[in-house]
């Protein structure tokens, strides 16, 4: 039961943000009492704290595997912002700024995925991407590796892209597009024009 009341939380999260969902409608998606959720969690915080948990776990297995799978850094980085994409498209654009604001030990948990796995993700991308000569070698894989990290969270600012005029799906494959080709040496170019074609173009129109 209590894998049960995660997954239909965090699909009820997902399409309208974490605010809006009360016990009641988690209870109703369920065909249980409130009574009976009260069994598995002491209130609507402990709640989201074991969504976020387990999405970021399963979202780090996902990220291993594109990892494991890909050809080259480029390939690495595409994919990935590929399924990032992905998985935000159905995603309601409030759920990041429902978190950071009603729910913070949530959001310290995603704080520090970011923080840790995600960034050193992006480090050893650009590290490996020097080496093998598709990044440049006087990018300041630092600086670039922060920067990359902090725009994926920047997509779900309403202040800066409002929902509703802007989605995230757009606004990161504006940011990776203009991400990479500011890191790339004239051989990465050539293989970012191909497999941006394959593995990006496709998805511009997704929403």
């Amino acid at each position: 039961m209590k894998e049960r009341i995660v997954k239909s939380s965090l699909s009820l999260f997902w399409r309208y943000g974490i605010k809006s969902v009360t016990m009641d409608d988690i209870a109703k998606e369920l065909g249980i009492s409130k009574r009976t959720i009260y069994q598995h969690f002491k209130d609507k915080n402990e709640i989201v704290e074991t969504v976020i948990s387990e999405e970021l776990c399963k979202q780090t297995c996902e990220f291993e595997e594109l990892e494991a799978k890909a050809v080259n850094p480029i390939d690495e980085m595409v994919h990935i912002s590929a399924h990032i994409r992905e998985s935000l498209c159905n995603m309601n654009p409030a759920l990041l700024y429902d978190l950071k604001k009603y729910h913070p030990e949530g959001f310290q948990l995603f704080s520090q995925f970011k923080q840790s796995m995600v960034l050193q993700s992006v480090k050893d991308n650009l590290l490996k991407g020097q080496e093998e000569g598709f990044y440049r070698r006087d990018i300041n894989v630092e600086i670039l590796s922060r920067l990359r990290v902090e725009q994926i969270e920047m997509a779900f600012d309403p202040t800066i892209f409002p929902f509703g005029q802007y989605t995230m799906v757009d606004v990161q494959l504006q940011f990776l597009n203009h991400f990479v080709r500011g890191i790339l040496t004239p051989k990465g170019f050539n293989y970012y024009n191909i497999v941006e074609k394959t593995a990006i173009e496709p998805n511009t129109h997704e929403k």
